[in-house]
């Protein structure tokens, strides 16, 4: 049976839920797919006036000799299309899963800092692509979630991704490419069949069409039965509410992951990462992860290292860790009123403040540094003073930020860590005095928002 002729009418049901978005973008690769997905909101648009504005994403990963030449081709296709376009270099590196897993993180690290609140991004995937990904998660052992495979929508932070081709099969988008005369870029690593997927594409799956001609539809019907048997799952087995660390951090109950039952704490914990769109860990490596929670000692601190995050238990919870902190700094300084972007701790600036604060000088700056062991505070109310490290520990502060926690000095001496306690000093005052202004420190700490 051929296939309908592909119009921007198609999209109709699709976009006109999103119509109250702010601003619409599309990811744009060059390729056939994000071409034609383009091409189709362009025209869909032109019938719909009221639609929100369109920006395309480029995303130039480098990895390839011709990345560059392939961005001039992005540019110059959308100016045709009266368009704009935002180019942006994304840094791969290269993690344990590889280096597609590290370009696809790259890419959509990319995409959520352009996206405005609200915001709906495409993206071309299609439903040879939908297959594709059904088989190599089936090959990987994948559970429900996984191989219910991509879905037409999600969550992306802090807006919303949409699939609108998912149905539609690549020769459909080929077709239509050439109807409207459209060109697109071609990545040579496509043709690479030491890569799993494309081993698929151009060796198994030709081969699964030459005897079942309708595979794909048919694939895509079991994906579906096995989402809904997912989203049932879900919701007879509920993720936790989320606690919070004393810093912040994400974490779900030890006690909903300590099930005698290996499935159930399984899919507790996969459900409570899909609420925040992170990716399921490798089962064998969270198999391990849950044996450890569950016969660990009241000081143990299993963990649990993925590609996309970090999970580590401490206390009464398992948290999701921040990025990982740099080697330690050197001591920068810290200008009144001038926030400081402090790699592996966040954001730090000194706010003016009417009473309770720090006495600076005008052009008084301060040093910030990190801990090296021995310092000690006397926190404004208390007796004494007292070891960096037992006030930690007694405010409940996870290890991962311990190191991590900026120590603020004039003149050697020390006066506030981070905002968590500003110590009896020289510079302490309770009302400004001449020729000083009173200031406190404010310390956004670099926390996950996924499950904000």
């Amino acid at each position: 049976m051929a296939e309908a002729v592909l119009t921007p009418a198609y999209l109709d049901a699709q976009l006109a839920p999103l119509l109250d978005a702010p601003h619409w973008y599309v990811g744009f690769s060059g390729g056939i797919d994000s071409t034609v997905l383009l091409h189709l909101l362009r025209d869909w648009r032109r019938v719909h006036p009221g639609a929100p504005p369109l920006t395309a994403i480029h995303v130039n990963h480098a990895l390839q000799v011709a990345a560059d030449d392939w961005q001039v081709h992005c540019q110059w296709f959308c100016r045709m299309l009266e368009v704009p376009l935002v180019c942006a270099r994304a840094t791969v590196e290269r993690g344990s899963g590889g280096l597609e897993a590290a370009a696809r993180e790259a890419r959509y690290k990319v995409f959520e800092q352009q996206l405005a609140p609200g915001a709906v991004l495409f993206l071309g995937h299609h439903l040879d692509d939908q297959v594709e990904t059904f088989f190599l998660r089936l090959l990987r052992g994948a559970g429900l979630q996984g191989l219910a495979a991509m879905p037409a929508s999600r969550s992306l932070e802090p807006g919303e991704l949409a699939r609108p081709l998912l149905d539609v099969p690549r020769a459909q988008l080929e077709q239509y490419a050439r109807d409207h005369g459209l060109a697109a870029v071609e990545d040579p690593s496509n043709e690479d069949t030491n890569l799993d997927r494309n081993f698929l594409r151009h060796q198994v799956l030709p081969l699964l069409e030459s005897r079942w001609p309708a595979y794909r539809r048919t694939v895509n019907r079991a994906s579906g039965h096995i989402a809904s048997a997912a989203a049932t799952l879900a919701q007879a087995l509920p993720a936790p509410d989320t606690v919070r660390s004393a810093m912040g951090d994400p974490g779900i109950p030890l006690v909903a992951l300590c099930s005698p039952l290996w499935d159930e704490a399984s899919l507790t914990l996969r459900h409570w990462l899909q609420a925040a769109c992170l990716p399921a860990p490798d089962r064998v490596a969270l198999e391990e992860f849950l044996r450890q929670l569950r016969e660990a000692t009241q000081r143990s601190r299993p963990r649990l290292e993925c590609s996309a995050f970090t999970l580590q238990r401490y206390g009464d919870a398992v948290y999701l860790l921040p990025d990982p902190a740099p080697g330690q700094a050197e001591a920068v300084s810290l200008q009144p009123g001038v926030p400081r972007e402090l790699p592996g701790a966040g954001r730090l600036e000194l706010q003016p403040v009417a009473t309770d604060g720090l006495l600076l000088a005008p052009g008084e700056q301060l040093e910030v540094s990190w801990r090296r062991g021995g310092e000690r505070c006397r926190p404004r109310g208390r007796a004494r003073s007292t070891g960096l490290k037992k006030l930690l520990q007694e405010a409940n502060v996870p290890p991962w930020w311990r190191e991590r926690v900026p120590l603020l000095h004039l003149d050697g001496e020390l006066l506030a860590v981070g905002d968590l306690w500003l110590c009896e000093s020289s510079r302490w005052a309770a009302t400004a005095q001449p020729g000083y202004a009173l200031w406190q420190p404010q310390w956004q700490r670099n926390i996950s928002t996924a499950f904000d």
